[in-house]
């Protein structure tokens, strides 16, 4: 323990949450229970009045500012969850809220924070771009800064979550499971339940796009990312808080990392055991749970997840359905080589056997040899999905396995059947435009007349990103002005020009 945690119990024992949070429920999650053959429980923050455990920390922090600095009013910058606990707490505590977000949030957030008296000022496409402005006002106004979790007194408000499940749960329980972004849930949490029993095992939970906790216990020290994934934008941050940290590294006893696909699989979970529909940050716990359970052989344990907030764009559930059966590994996506005669695909089904084709996307390309893309039911766990492969080559059929290639199951699926035989010097990038109108145009405006766009595929995912794939016509001759080009933008990419599933399909 550090010289401070003392003190943080003590603040934790004493925080006011209560005028506007619950004690949320603890409920058991029977299906997920019987499937994992452990006694799997829920933590429900995401039943608080804005469907997130943010506002804790945030009535704490704003409920214990003296009445100069309530006159003056709060500023925070927040794209989510943050702001609307803010807002809520200054509509019951009397105090002007000024919430910063960035210009690509999307409006069901923008409505929520003004639905509870929260002012609203956009400014700049990132969090980060928000926080300076936020910044910059506190010192031209004085107003206090509420931050999303590198606080005391914010992460005492969310230690609150902790003390609620030793007080409801006073039997066996092996180890929690918390999400973290920045850690101020965590910090709380396991401040507190690492002082009272600290035989509790505390699993801190990451995607893997933004694994900053990860990183720094690696390091011994903060480390700041070059950059972080948006799906899960509940832990989209860079850098784990200094506050936090400094809880962290003594308390947590493990961090596990996990991907898009098994968060959305972890979503459908929450929504099997309570009917509820948690967003990805919300469900990241659950999702780490599952990988513990599963990569450690965890049996017969009492094991707890914190799900975390439930403000998910309707939108956004196409994508999270596309991808649960994949994250579940009950979907094999593979690429597959059949003949071009009539027949192939009948005994390509035969070869399958009773297994369910999901998907099977396919265009005439080549007389002799037919190029599928195609999605099949397989058992769960990755030896459906070897077995699967292994008996399609064992019938003298070419297999690719795209079942964790993003570019394919992001753009490529959509795109089957694109080949264009006149397309030369083709480059394809993946890159994340923000949702917001001139996005495209700015990145037009930078490319210029220097170079063709060969291929586009965008699809509205509901998030403050797009995923757009470029393919964009290069002659060897221009690589080194074209790098310079890729050196200006501002928006991330990645290359996919290697990629095999834009080789097997799009390729000229």
């Amino acid at each position: 323990m550090t010289p401070d945690m003392d003190k943080y119990i003590k603040e934790i024992l004493s925080a006011r949450v209560y005028d506007v949070a619950i004690e949320s429920p603890i409920h058991h999650a029977p299906s997920l229970s019987r499937r994992l053959n452990n006694q799997i429980l829920l933590k429900r923050e995401d039943l608080q009045p804005v469907f997130s455990f943010k506002l804790r920390g945030a009535y704490n922090k704003m409920s214990r500012l003296s009445p100069e600095a309530a006159q003056r009013g709060v500023i925070a910058a927040s794209a989510g969850n943050h702001a609307q606990g803010v807002a809520l707490a200054g509509t019951k505590l009397g105090i002007p809220t000024i919430i910063v977000m960035p210009v690509t949030t999307p409006a069901i957030k923008i409505d929520g924070v003004r639905s509870r008296g929260g002012n609203v000022l956009l400014h700049g496409d990132t969090y980060n771009d928000a926080a300076e402005f936020a910044m910059k006002l506190v010192e031209e106004k004085g107003y206090t800064f509420v931050h999303a979790f590198d606080d005391r007194e914010v992460i005492a408000g969310q230690g609150t979550v902790g003390m609620e499940i030793l007080r409801q749960h006073s039997g066996q329980l092996d180890a929690i499971f918390v999400p973290v972004g920045g850690g101020g849930l965590m910090a709380g949490m396991a401040a507190y339940i690492k002082f009272m029993r600290p035989e509790i095992r505390m699993i801190a939970v990451e995607s893997e796009d933004s694994a900053c906790l990860k990183a720094a216990m690696e390091s011994g020290e903060r480390v700041k990312l070059a950059q972080v994934g948006l799906f899960a934008d509940g832990v989209a941050v860079n850098q784990v808080g200094k506050e936090t940290f400094a809880i962290l590294q003594h308390c947590v006893d493990e961090v596990i990392t996990v991907t898009t696909d098994e968060i959305c699989a972890a979503i459908k979970d929450v929504f099997d055991d309570t009917r509820a529909v948690a967003e990805p940050a919300g469900a990241l716990a659950i999702a780490g749970l599952k990988k513990a359970v599963r990569e450690q052989n965890l049996h017969d344990q009492v094991l707890m997840a914190v799900v975390t907030g439930a403000n998910v764009n309707f939108d956004r559930l196409r994508h999270i359905s596309e991808r649960a059966e994949l994250g579940e590994s009950r979907e094999a996506v593979l690429a597959v080589t059949i003949d071009e005669k009539p027949g192939s695909f009948r005994r390509f089904s035969q070869i399958l056997g009773r297994r369910n084709v999901t998907e099977f996307n396919y265009r005439y390309g080549d007389p002799a040899a037919a190029k599928i893309f195609v999605g099949i039911e397989v058992a769960e766990g990755a030896s459906g999905r070897q077995q699967l492969i292994s008996q399609l080559a064992d019938a003298g059929l070419k297999v690719s396995d795209m079942t964790d290639n993003e570019a394919a199951k992001l753009h490529i699926r959509h795109m089957v059947g694109g080949r264009s035989v006149q397309v030369m010097d083709e480059r394809v990038f993946r890159f994340e435009f923000p949702e917001r109108p001139g996005a495209l145009m700015n990145f037009l405006d930078l490319l210029g007349e220097r170079w063709n766009i060969s291929m586009f595929h965008y699809r509205n995912h509901g998030a403050a990103y797009g995923r757009v794939m470029v393919g964009i016509q290069v002659p060897s001759g221009d690589a080194a002005s074209f790098d310079e080009f890729l050196s200006l933008t501002t928006y991330p990419f990645q290359e996919e020009t290697g990629n095999i599933a834009y080789q097997t399909f799009l390729a000229p």
